[in-house]
């Protein structure tokens, strides 16, 4: 009998989670304590949406641009790819995704070994070329997931892998943990947080064998 048991993608979000380099980074207190007389613990967290397992919205790279309370969940449920892409440097072209020859791919995740569930942020991390988003989208892209901390290179101003996503309709995941997860077909939930106004909200990410 086949796996089908939810497996975590998520990044465990602790203090000490790396955040991207002068972002705020993750961070909890108590607010009240039953060790300390109080009738309940009561916890309280800060830090940047973008620390930990996250979608980005629109907002995130253009004034104007929709926010976290507008993503859509259908984006972020059903199935999805995984593609391990760890043996490629520099810009991943669509052959490297080893793809199926035919249907959609309505949501790719790459596994490029590059996740801060190792405990450091990463100094580089493989990305995709404007060809290959092109053609993904073509093919019904609706997410792209990575397990690095950005779709774009970290040293990129315009974000150019950002913008052809969301100009073609599709949508961002980023800081997965896919070092259990082999390529090939899953059926992914990852639904954003409901925070209105936001450029990216944290994400519960799970994912389940699915038959080729």
């Amino acid at each position: 009998m086949p796996d089908e048991r939810w497996r975590d993608a998520s990044v465990l979000l602790r203090p000490g989670t790396p955040e991207w380099p002068g972002d705020t980074p993750f961070d909890c207190r108590w607010t009240w304590q039953m060790s300390q007389g109080a009738s309940v613990n009561v916890s309280a967290t800060s830090g940047s949406p973008h620390v930990g397992t996250h979608a980005d919205a629109p907002l995130h790279v253009r004034d104007g641009g929709a926010a976290s309370h507008q993503l859509p969940i259908e984006a972020f449920i059903g199935p999805a790819w995984v593609s391990d892409v760890r043996d490629v440097g520099g810009e991943i072209e669509l052959e490297a995704l080893r793809l199926p020859d035919e249907g959609t791919i309505e949501r790719l995740l790459l596994r490029g070994g590059t996740t801060i569930a190792e405990g450091t942020f990463p100094a580089s991390w493989p990305s995709l070329s404007s060809a290959c988003i092109a053609a993904l989208l073509r093919r019904g892209l609706r997410l792209l997931g990575v397990d690095s901390p950005s779709v774009d290179d970290r040293e990129s101003k315009d974000l150019r892998n950002h913008h052809l996503l969301f100009d073609g309709g599709a949508y961002v995941l980023e800081n997965l943990d896919l070092r259990d997860i082999e390529a090939g077909p899953w059926e992914l939930v990852a639904p954003p947080l409901r925070l209105e106004g936001l450029d990216a909200a944290p994400v519960r990410a799970v994912l389940r064998p699915r038959a080729r």
